[in-house]
């Protein structure tokens, strides 16, 4: 595990919440493209952050959140007009539509959840105190700019083809490189793009992604 220190005052509705999370015995991480694109300097909006709370252990203290996709894990929050996704720390397993997991079971540390998640630069948790996690090369490949999938690239794209959209819209958004084996597997599995659902495509051509016929 790689650990290097960022300000994490770059986000203060973090520390409000974590202090939140904390209060009720609860760790909460920023992650996914909000700690991306701390770590790159870079804008964002939406926020996305991890915790070990379960959305039942949630509804205790967080009664407004939108607890639609619970079976998942995930809730969302909305403050001051700001979007916030929370996702409890999970391991996934058997993908039957190309999109859902069959099987979640909620767990309590990073290094469990990590393995579950699309690419490494995507996979690196920021802590409370700054620190950020990276059980696979994130850091590095954000260093060299690679667009890398976690795990076997192959498993992945079955998994869920929508990676092979996302892939391409992180490459051409950021200037990165999708590196040989993560590019074989997309262009291997690309016929997969049809099982997805239209609008789900189209989601991704709002935020900037020009397709790849």
């Amino acid at each position: 595990m790689n650990v290097l220190n960022l300000n994490i005052m770059e986000d203060p509705l973090f520390i409000v919440l974590q202090r939140l999370y904390a209060s009720k015995g609860h760790s909460l991480y920023i992650v996914g493209g909000t700690a991306r694109d701390l770590l790159l300097h870079r804008a964002f909006s939406d926020r996305d952050y991890a915790t070990d709370a379960t959305p039942e252990e949630e509804k205790a203290f967080l009664q407004d959140a939108d607890y639609t996709y619970e079976r998942y894990g995930s809730i969302k929050l909305k403050i001051a007009q700001e979007r916030i996704d929370i996702a409890t720390l999970r391991k996934e397993d058997g993908y039957k539509d190309f999109r859902h997991p069959g099987k979640v079971v909620f767990v309590k540390t990073p290094k469990e959840d990590y393995v579950r998640r699309d690419f490494t630069i995507n996979s690196l948790y920021l802590d409370p105190d700054g620190k950020v996690l990276d059980y696979c090369g994130g850091l590095a490949d954000l260093k060299d700019k690679i667009i890398r999938f976690v795990g076997v690239p192959e498993k992945r794209v079955k998994e869920d083809p929508l990676r092979i959209l996302r892939a391409e819209r992180f490459a051409d958004s950021l200037a990165f490189t999708i590196e040989p084996n993560s590019q074989a597997a997309i262009d291997k599995y690309r016929y997969l793009l049809a099982e997805l659902n239209p609008a789900k495509i189209k989601e991704e051509e709002r935020k900037g992604w020009k397709r790849i016929k």
